[in-house]
């Protein structure tokens, strides 16, 4: 008959760690609420040690010591022993902690609690003292979910409970709700581990012991498991269930122990299956296996008592055991190993991490710190924390990453949004994640995802950035003065951003005399007032003019200029009847034919051209109309003996120019007059009278 026994069993960290503690702790005025474990020959060890087992708080006298279990209990507990002075020492599992801050934070925010679990279990209802006992409890996929507010919803799971029956519940669940239904993933990794390798034992062999206390929750869903893959499942409470008639006929017989189960009773069970069967393995080799690898596992931690120390190192007594192992100096925790730093220490505790069992156990103080680091940092990412890692390589499918001991993968779809084609440029680039999948069954892995993050954050800033926006566009309105900093130019204008949107000041509301470039009026980096011109908040513009806010060369053209004084221009536009003079930017004065020269002109272009710069007087000015008369020939003197030319005609039928006759003379009313300010016509009579 060949026997394997289950690696992952016995007690697991949690239960190890309140055995331990109920073991060790003064039993003088100590408690325990509730059976430390669901192990009667345990419980019976505690008792008589004289540590009393307690289902009332009430029975607890004021100042006492009261041992939490590793099942937990609800936040009422440590209200009342707050109140009542009682010393709490607190075992409960890390993994019962998690999901009770889980509870009282969603619960917090007005959702739903549900549990799936086992209604009786202790740990469900500690869990349930974290939500005022408002939780709604399910066991199976075909439980009424109609009982249900309809509002949100956060689902938890006892962490012992079976992940296949927790599949089960949340997808019928999730088929039946319309509200958002939140899942964490609860289930102790440690519990998943062994429903996994009970499972597989169970196809392996032709029958299956399940070892463990009979009222025990996660050692009768050990059995569960076992029973679905093989046809003969024997439950054991302790060895003396155990019958020979049984399993003799079997080949191949596989050993599973629950959680709750010290290896002492395993062992008592492979003694007595020693005794009445020819066991192809001797069970002197199966117990000292026992011995190493169910007792102790690499990388557990554990808490040994100091019983003496010398240059070799420390010796310390072993839990549950009178076996004293050497804890080399070299895995001591100090800089520099001195034996008389311990002399004043035997008999205290000390945590420890088991780092080999075969061929004997070896222990490790130094590397306790990086095995709770990794464990603080798996609860962290378990929790939805994001964590970062360096891409360290890659595959088909997608990146690859170290996080402590576990190998972290990222599916190509899970990088960023949208597809990415070339995965090799991430190699030895940061990656910002967030867990999707743990496992842990045959391998450590996390599946984690960067794209959800991105997601995330985009949509915070669009959020963000339409909150910004809405709170502008209620707060601008047309012909208000704003400030704007000029963040940059286009040839059509400059971006000015005003309370952190951006404006557009078009170049040709920049200067009143025309801007061609933005830099000739604005300085980019400098801030500014604006005046408000148009809002369209449906396409998210607003138009803004810096010129507005500017006086107009004409309004201020009565402080530089009067009527005699003397301009220096350019002439930018020549017509017939004269030419228009730049005085300055925004400001022309014209200069009429006649007060182009004092000889008579048929067309200024004979005399002036554009861009020829000139000196003139102002005949006349007025800015309200926005006009400049200005004459060239006022600043140069009269020739003497002006005559005045006849304007040349052309005899008909001819080409050449002739000098017109004079007409046969008419009666006149008026006459031509030359003078300085020009020609005008005057009456006879005025003329007389002068």
């Amino acid at each position: 008959m060949d026997i394997i026994v289950a690696k992952n069993g016995g007690f697991c960290r949690g239960v190890q760690k309140a055995v331990d503690t109920a073991l060790t702790v003064p039993p003088e005025n100590t408690y325990i609420y509730g059976e430390i474990i669901h192990n009667p020959d345990v419980v019976k060890t505690i008792t008589d040690r004289g540590i009393k087992t307690v289902d009332n708080l009430d029975d607890v006298p004021t100042g006492a010591r009261l041992i939490i279990r590793s099942h937990g209990v609800g936040e009422k507990v440590y209200v009342d022993c707050a109140r009542r002075d009682i010393q709490i020492i607190d075992c409960t599992c890390e993994f019962v902690k998690r999901t009770q801050k889980i509870i009282r934070e969603e619960y917090s925010k007005g959702k739903t609690i549900i549990i799936v679990g086992e209604p009786t279990h202790p740990e469900v209802i500690g869990l349930n003292g974290w939500c005022n006992d408002t939780a709604y409890v399910f066991t199976s996929d075909t439980d009424d979910f109609s009982i249900l507010p309809n509002n949100d919803c956060c689902i938890v799971a006892q962490t012992t409970y079976s992940q296949e029956k927790f599949d089960k519940i949340i997808k019928n669940l999730n088929d039946k709700r319309q509200k958002t239904v939140e899942i964490f993933e609860t289930i102790c990794y440690t519990t998943i581990g062994r429903q996994n390798e009970a499972s597989e034992l169970a196809k392996q062999c032709d029958a299956v012991l399940v070892i463990g206390g009979l009222n025990s929750s996660n050692t009768n869903k050990l059995y569960d498991i076992c029973s679905k893959h093989c046809a003969n499942v024997f439950r054991l409470g302790s060895a003396a269930d155990f019958e020979y008639k049984k399993i003799k006929r079997f080949k191949k017989v596989g050993i599973v122990t629950g959680a709750s189960t010290p290896n002492g009773q395993t062992q008592e069970v492979l003694l007595k299956m020693e005794m009445e069967t020819e066991a192809k393995a001797t069970m002197a080799e199966v117990v000292a296996n026992m011995d190493n690898q169910q007792r102790f596992k690499k990388g557990q931690l554990i808490t040994a008592t100091i019983s003496s120390a010398d240059e070799k190192g420390v010796e310390v007594l072993l839990p549950n055991t009178k076996k004293e192992v050497l804890l080399d100096k070299d895995q001591v925790d100090c800089e520099v190993y001195n034996k008389d730093d311990f002399a004043g220490k035997i008999g205290e505790e000390i945590e420890l991490m088991v780092v080999a069992v075969t061929p004997r156990v070896v222990l490790s103080q130094k590397q306790i710190k990086q095995v709770k680091e990794e464990e603080a940092m798996l609860a962290d990412v378990t929790s939805g924390k994001d964590f970062e890692v360096e891409c360290t390589g890659f595959n088909k499918g997608g990146l690859t990453a170290q996080l402590g001991s576990y190998t972290v993968f990222v599916p190509a779809r899970e990088i960023r949004p949208g597809f990415v084609k070339e995965l090799d440029k991430y190699v030895g680039k940061k990656l910002r994640l967030r867990l999707i999948e743990l496992k842990t069954e045959r391998r450590k892995e996390i599946i984690a995802s960067q794209r959800v993050i991105m997601e995330e954050e985009r949509a915070a800033r669009e959020a963000a950035k339409a909150a910004k926006e809405a709170e502008f566009f209620a707060n601008i309105h047309v012909d208000d003065v704003v400030e704007g900093k000029v963040e940059r130019a286009t040839a059509f204008g400059a971006f000015v951003s005003v309370n952190g949107f951006d404006c557009l000041a078009h170049i040709s509301d920049l200067s009143w005399t025309g801007a061609k470039a933005v830099t000739e009026v604005l300085e980019i980096g400098k801030k500014y007032q604006f005046k408000v011109l148009k809002i369209d908040e449906e396409t998210k513009k607003v138009s803004i003019g810096y010129k507005q806010l500017q006086p107009q060369p004409w309004d201020i053209a009565a402080e530089k200029y009067a009527e005699g004084d003397v301009i220096h221009g350019k002439v930018v536009r020549i017509v017939p009847f004269g030419a228009f003079v730049e005085v300055e930017k925004g400001i022309d004065g014209l200069v009429h034919v006649s007060q182009i020269s004092h000889e008579f002109l048929e067309n200024p272009t004979t005399v002036l051209s554009i861009g020829q710069e000139i000196d003139a007087k102002i005949l006349k000015l007025d800015c309200a109309e926005k006009k400049m008369n200005l004459s060239i020939k006022a600043l140069e003197p009269k020739p003497e003996n002006l005559e005045r030319k006849e304007k040349p005609q052309k005899e008909e039928g001819e080409g050449k120019e002739k000098t017109r006759k004079p007409r046969a003379a008419k009666p006149v009313d008026e006459v031509t007059e030359w003078s300085e300010e020009g020609i005008s016509s005057v009456s006879i009579a005025d003329l007389l009278n002068k």
